[in-house]
């Protein structure tokens, strides 16, 4: 009898793991990839990277591929093609991370996040350097 209950509870319980694993995997978006790994930025991730480093974003950030940037004001940008969201506001497309790099106060009034003066061309520089990091 008890290897019987066993074998139910452990069944169960393997259904429960395989629906938690499923959900997982499947994440926010119905599994379905907001920011795919080679996206059109319209940008050069070389610049990018420069300006990165140039205007202090480590400071706030801890960002992959930047010296010296493990600043926790921001959050870590680990996996950044992989995200669905930028901010916790928009979805993760090319044309909204522009808009947040560019102007991330029109975004959302309250973040920390600073205007860094960045033209059209700059902002797309960096969404194509961020869109490296998956």
């Amino acid at each position: 009898m008890k290897r019987r209950q066993a074998f139910r509870y452990g069944l169960t319980g393997g259904a429960v793991l395989l629906a938690a694993l499923c959900l997982a995997s499947a994440g926010c978006n119905g599994g379905q990839s907001v920011a795919p790994y080679t996206v059109s930025t319209g940008g050069d991730s070389a610049q990018g990277k420069a300006l990165i480093e140039s205007k202090g974003c480590g400071a706030c950030h801890v960002i992959p591929g930047i010296s010296h940037a493990r600043g926790l004001v921001g959050p870590p940008l680990y996996f950044f093609s992989r995200r669905t969201m930028i901010a916790g506001e928009l979805p993760n497309t090319p044309e909204n991370l522009v808009r947040w790099i560019k102007d991330p106060k029109q975004v959302e009034p309250g973040t920390a996040m600073p205007d860094l003066g960045l033209t059209d061309q700059q902002a797309r520089d960096v969404a194509a350097y961020l869109y490296t990091l998956n």
